[in-house]
């Protein structure tokens, strides 16, 4: 197994590229739907929410590869939210047409508070992101630019029988022109259920992981998404032990020898706005586990993608191992103390808590 070989920065427009979908989340606070009438719209998407976090808060230079509505006031606002985040896009463009669609994508999400869960809707339908096909964009000339870092996902692989095919020939460009490539496997049942069944789930899911370098995701995702067996988690079972997910690192290497780093968070659910929360990294056949610490969480929404950005500027930066997943988990970690997908956390901030840093008042 060869290690995991991240390219320089120089020379490279993008230290990362995100191909994915981009959605508006209406998210009515801590009101159930039924009873809700403001909703706050955040502009994300899991891929895309990797490329903003490194982009506001880590300082680097990132890209994102998307479907875009033309002739349409809510295309508008995410073009905005993109250019404010300081992520370079590469838009495919669509046009609405003023009744049905193409459409960008919500995602309706209520935080839920103590014992009430929350609760996550999807509105998909004539979603722009569909129509990609795996000739949608010159990756010649994306990639001729200069791209240190390549990163897709499960929830964007989940949404159409065109998008697969897509990825792969994005990873394949990525591969040919040195990039590192990631995927964030993200399992969602419902969503491989409405494009077909989530039977179709582990071949699609398993043709594109051949390709990848860096693999994100938990024993459900691994089990679920990769069809890979695992041990049965029962109620006794602590969500913050690494033993279950490091029992299927062989597996998931026996499969996929290509995978040169898989790594996940850990959550132990008490409450809805109570975590406890830790990370773990399988890295060039050594393990990593972070420290746990317990959360109070806002919005929990984004808490995965934003532990990747963290982890992935610390490879890129040449963070040593234990450093790099410490960055991450204490990203995600101040991530879910605020509103919204994606980070309003500072760099000085999340090295300082990665560090063993407090709540105390900063004066």
């Amino acid at each position: 197994m060869s290690a995991l070989n991240i390219p320089s920065a120089e020379n490279k427009r993008h230290d990362l590229l995100a191909l994915g979908a981009l959605i508006t989340r209406f998210d009515p606070g801590v009101v159930p739907f039924a009873f809700a009438n403001h909703y706050d719209v955040h502009v994300a998407g899991g891929e895309y929410n990797v490329a903003k976090n490194l982009s506001h808060c880590f300082r680097m230079k990132t890209a994102v590869a998307t479907a875009m509505v033309e002739n349409y006031p809510i295309g508008l606002r995410v073009q905005n939210a993109v250019r404010e985040a300081g992520v370079e896009p590469y838009y495919v463009y669509f046009k609405n047409d003023g009744v049905r669609g193409p459409n960008i994508a919500q995602v309706w999400s209520d935080r839920g508070c103590g014992v009430r869960a929350p609760v996550v809707y999807y509105n998909r339908a004539d979603e722009a992101a569909c129509r990609l096909k795996f000739d949608s964009f010159n990756w010649n000339e994306i990639f001729g630019k200069g791209v240190r870092w390549f990163h897709s996902g499960g929830i964007f692989a989940s949404l159409s029988d065109t998008i697969p095919d897509l990825i792969i020939e994005a990873m394949k460009k990525a591969k040919k022109n040195g990039a590192v490539i990631s995927f964030d496997l993200n399992y969602r049942a419902k969503l491989w259920a409405a494009s077909g069944s989530v039977e179709r789930a582990p071949g699609i899911l398993s043709k594109i992981v051949e390709l990848a370098d860096v693999l994100v995701g938990n024993e459900e995702d691994l089990q679920m998404g990769l069809g890979i067996p695992g041990p049965e988690v029962t109620k006794k079972t602590s969500k913050l032990d690494p033993a279950v997910f490091f029992d299927m690192i062989g597996k998931v290497t026996k499969k996929f020898p290509n995978i040169k780093a898989v790594a996940t968070t850990l959550r132990e659910v008490h409450s809805t706005n109570r975590h406890s929360w830790g990370a773990v990294l399988w890295l060039d056949g050594k393990s990593y586990v972070s420290p746990t610490c317990e959360l109070d969480i806002y919005d929990r929404v984004g808490g995965g993608d934003g532990f990747a950005s963290g982890l992935f500027y610390g490879l890129m930066t040449g963070r040593s191992p234990e450093e790099s997943l410490r960055l991450g988990w204490a990203h995600g970690a101040l991530l879910t103390t605020t509103p919204g997908d994606t980070s309003m956390s500072t760099l000085e901030s999340v090295e300082a808590f990665a560090k063993g840093g407090s709540a105390r008042i900063q004066r």
